[in-house]
C-alpha cells in the first residue's frame, strides 16, 4: 500500500477525515467525537459544526441498519466515509455502501426528488413524513434523507456504481 500517495489525494481532494471499513455503533461514536473535536478545534461555526455532525451521524447510522436490516456479514457490512472541506468553504460529508441495486434505486429516484425541491418544500415534505407512521420492514432513509437535504446548502449529489447483477455502491454527499 502506498501511504503517501492516499495522503496526496486526500489533500488534493481536502478529506479531514476519512473511514473504510466493517461499521458499529461503537465506532460510528468515536468518528463522531473525532469530527465534532476537529470542527471544535478549527473554529467552524457551531451551526455548521452541528450540521456536519448530524448529517455524518444520520449516514452511518442508515448504513449500519441497512446492513443489519439486510443480514449482511462483516464483510458486506461496511462503509467509506469521508468528510472533506469544499473549495469555497463549505463542508462535504460523503458517505457510501453496498446496497442491493433495487434499493439503491430507490435511494436514487428519492435523491433527485428532493433535489429539485426548494426550502419550502422540503420542510413541508419533512412535516409529511414525520406524520406519517413508520412503515414495518422500513429500512429507513425516509426523515433522514429529508433533514440532510435541508441542512446541504446545495442539492444533495449521488451515484449508484454496480458491481454485480445484484448489487451496487451507493454513495451520497451533502454540501454543509
Amino acid at each position: 500500500m502506498d501511504l503517501l500517495t492516499l495522503r496526496d489525494q486526500f489533500d488534493k481532494q481536502r478529506v479531514l477525515l476519512s473511514f473504510n471499513g466493517p461499521i458499529s455503533h461503537s465506532l460510528i461514536e468515536e468518528i463522531g467525537k473525532a469530527i465534532r473535536n476537529y470542527l471544535n478545534n478549527e473554529s467552524a461555526a457551531p451551526s455548521a459544526a452541528m450540521d456536519v455532525f448530524s448529517t455524518y451521524i444520520e449516514m452511518t447510522q442508515n448504513i449500519s441498519h441497512y446492513a443489519t436490516a439486510m443480514g449482511y456479514d462483516e464483510q458486506r457490512a461496511t462503509a467509506t466515509v469521508a468528510v472533506a472541506r469544499g473549495e469555497q468553504g463549505h463542508y462535504l460529508v460523503s458517505a457510501g455502501n453496498v446496497v442491493e441495486h433495487a434499493d439503491g434505486q430507490r435511494l436514487m429516484a428519492t435523491v433527485e426528488e428532493l433535489g429539485e425541491m426548494d426550502a419550502v418544500e422540503l420542510k413541508r415534505r419533512y412535516k409529511q413524513q414525520l406524520r406519517k407512521p413508520r412503515e414495518d420492514g422500513s429500512r429507513g432513509a425516509g426523515l433522514g434523507l429529508i433533514d440532510m437535504a435541508r441542512k446541504s446548502c446545495q442539492p444533495l449529489q449521488s451515484n449508484l456504481t454496480p458491481l454485480s447483477d445484484q448489487q451496487s455502491f451507493f454513495c451520497i454527499t451533502a454540501t454543509i
